[in-house]
């Protein structure tokens, strides 16, 4: 019975993560978490990566995050696991290129912070592989962890509102 349980449970909580699959090239890059994906019906799709939050354009780091995933991602061909959309109606899914996660990469980059504030919208074991990626780089003081005080996006973001 508790077998059963925990297979339900294990179930239920990987469902939670993705849903759908969006395949197809990258036609553009807009920034560090943010792309546009081509599919093979000519539907463009712009894509929040998922669990991760990188700087803004105009930011300390900006620049070098979108460079980072343009590199990654750039007119290759890739696959979106996504569940959902947010406010401006971006699809938010993981995206994965040649069986990378590339949302993890820009963590292990120091790329990207891992976005704990919506954890709970990613399945168990990603969220230790991008809290682990998290504190690795920035242990190695990789990419923005080489400042030595890195502003997070979503602060950025409220001070930039309130200037």
């Amino acid at each position: 019975m508790i077998k059963i349980l925990m297979a339900g449970l294990l179930l239920a909580f990987s469902a939670i993560a993705y849903a759908d699959l969006i395949n197809g090239r990258v036609v553009s890059v807009s920034d560090g978490d943010t792309i546009t994906v081509l599919d093979n019906t000519n539907t463009q799709h712009k894509i929040r990566l998922a669990g991760i939050d990188a700087p803004e354009k105009n930011q300390a780091f900006g620049t070098a995050s979108k460079r980072s995933l343009s590199d990654m991602v750039f007119g290759r061909q890739v696959a979106v696991e996504w569940s959902k959309h947010d406010r401006y109606g971006r699809t938010v899914g993981k995206v994965i290129v040649n069986g990378m996660d590339a949302n993890l990469e820009q963590i292990k980059r120091g790329m990207a912070w891992f976005y704990v504030k919506y954890q709970n919208e990613q399945s168990v074991q990603d969220r230790l592989d991008y809290a682990g990626a998290q504190d690795d780089s920035q242990k190695n003081r990789l990419g923005l962890w080489s400042d030595a005080n890195p502003v997070a996006p979503w602060d950025f973001r409220k001070q930039t509102k309130n200037n």
